[in-house]
């Protein structure tokens, strides 16, 4: 019997023992459990996405925009895409970063809140290796991320004023676009400015990488003038067709990481983006190569390559929101619209978009950011998500119309400001003898081909 009591008594030690070692060490547990945790999946597919970015400018524009160009000018467009890199990515860390995704003045309540984010975040002030964000992933990584896209949208528009642009007015031009034009725009759709807050849907850059850019050669393209040897109805001939197909290769693999990693997640929603990036891009390359076939009676690769782009493009803005009705009508719409534009709207109003940066990247961003308001489905988004105009809900249509509207309107403006400023300083244009003889020699020294 006394073994039994004794037993009882040791049984109810260990009880209270375990009591108090719950009772202290509980607490932390509980800490750990809700503190946020690194997500390391979704760390890796995002550093895979930035890689998979920065592969659309270096070397993806540089062989695309490269091969369409003469060659005398191949290294000027390699020089110009490689500028952009190097620059922007300083702007971007020194405050490009602050200015799009602070909150400090919307938290102070500063005006100026209206047009950045803040200073709160210059040169990543605050921002250490610990720091976490949406996704449970590396602020850094987040950083990094966006920085690809600062990079890739200015070194779209040197397709509109490629052959005749002055290297060193260039750089003054694109870095303070990049400051003036593109670092507002991410705030106001990215970062909680009041086209974001107004609804607009932008998964990965229709306003603020292909409206903004596409608008922006088009007004440097109409200002600058038209190369001294353009002339309606004979089209210049590109100097390496192999290297706009190497070049549209790299886009289009890069393309996954632009869209994909836009959710800044590995799941479902980046595996739909996947998809439908892929889908839209097939067909429109397809669609290109048949209306190009019944135009002009014989399918280009430059013609097929030039699709692809478009499709990637339009999808852009709705790799988020759509599913695969969506993926395959704006890869049918988006081409063909792409194509008149080219082929019947450029002739016709006789300005020299040297590669067709607006009638690709400008028009096909538009499409793109009005479309995302037809097809977006809640198929993608659940069941409290945005809708378009195919499902009933035509007031995201409106958004989706008033979004493209005022980006347009302001890309254009800052660039004929920045047009007036930059060639009444330094000068945008180079001289005839130079565009004759090409830029290559002239501005940089050197030959691309040396035989």
């Amino acid at each position: 019997m006394d073994r039994y009591i004794k037993s009882g008594f040791a049984g109810m030690k260990a009880a209270a023992v375990m009591l108090l070692l719950m009772f202290f060490f509980a607490p932390d547990a509980c800490a750990q459990t809700d503190a946020p945790a690194l997500d390391s999946g979704n760390t890796a597919w995002l550093l895979t996405s930035s890689l998979l970015v920065l592969l659309m400018s270096i070397p993806g524009i540089a062989l695309f925009y490269g091969g369409l160009v003469r060659q005398k000018n191949v290294l000027s467009v390699i020089m110009q895409t490689l500028f952009v890199v190097g620059v922007v990515s300083i702007l971007w860390i020194a405050f490009g970063y602050s200015w799009a995704f602070d909150t400090s003045f919307a938290d102070s309540g500063n005006p100026l809140a209206f047009f950045i984010g803040g200073f709160g975040k210059v040169f990543l002030h605050g921002v250490t290796i610990d720091s976490l964000t949406t996704g449970n992933i590396p602020e850094l990584v987040f950083v990094m991320f966006q920085c690809m896209f600062a990079i890739i949208t200015p070194a779209l528009i040197l397709g509109a004023f490629a052959e005749r642009i002055k290297f060193s007015g260039y750089i003054l031009f694109i870095t303070l676009w990049v400051i003036v034009a593109y670092f507002p725009m991410a705030h106001w759709v990215w970062g909680g400015g009041f086209l974001q807050e107004m609804g607009a849907i932008d998964f990965a850059g229709g306003t603020v990488v292909h409206i903004n850019a596409g608008i922006s050669a088009l007004v440097m393209a109409v200002m600058l003038g038209k190369r001294n040897d353009y002339r309606i109805g004979h089209p210049i001939t590109p100097h390496n067709v192999t290297f706009v197909f190497m070049g549209t290769s790299f886009l289009w693999l890069g393309w996954f990481g632009f869209n994909a990693g836009s959710g800044l997640a590995a799941d479902g929603l980046a595996a739909n983006a996947f998809l439908v990036t892929h889908i839209a891009t097939a067909t429109a390359a397809i669609t290109w190569m048949v209306v190009d076939w019944v135009c002009n009676k014989k399918p280009t690769t430059i013609g097929a390559c030039t699709g692809a782009v478009a499709g990637l493009v339009a999808i852009t803005p709705a790799a988020g929101t759509v599913d695969l009705l969506g993926a395959f009508c704006i890869g049918i719409i988006t081409p063909i619209i792409c194509f008149f534009m080219v082929a019947v709207i450029k002739p016709k109003f006789k300005y020299d978009d040297a590669l067709d940066a607006f009638g690709v990247h400008g028009i096909g961003g538009v499409v793109g950011s009005i479309l995302t308001g037809v097809f977006a489905t809640r198929y993608i988004t659940g069941e409290s998500g945005l809708q378009g105009a195919l499902y009933g809900d035509w007031h995201q249509l409106w958004i989706q119309v008033v979004a493209t509207l005022v980006s347009i309107a302001f890309s254009a403006v800052v660039t004929f400001i920045l047009f007036k400023i930059v060639d009444s300083t330094v000068g945008l244009r180079v001289d005839r003898r130079v565009e004759e003889e090409g830029l290559d020699i002239y501005e940089h020294g050197e030959s691309a081909y040396n035989h």
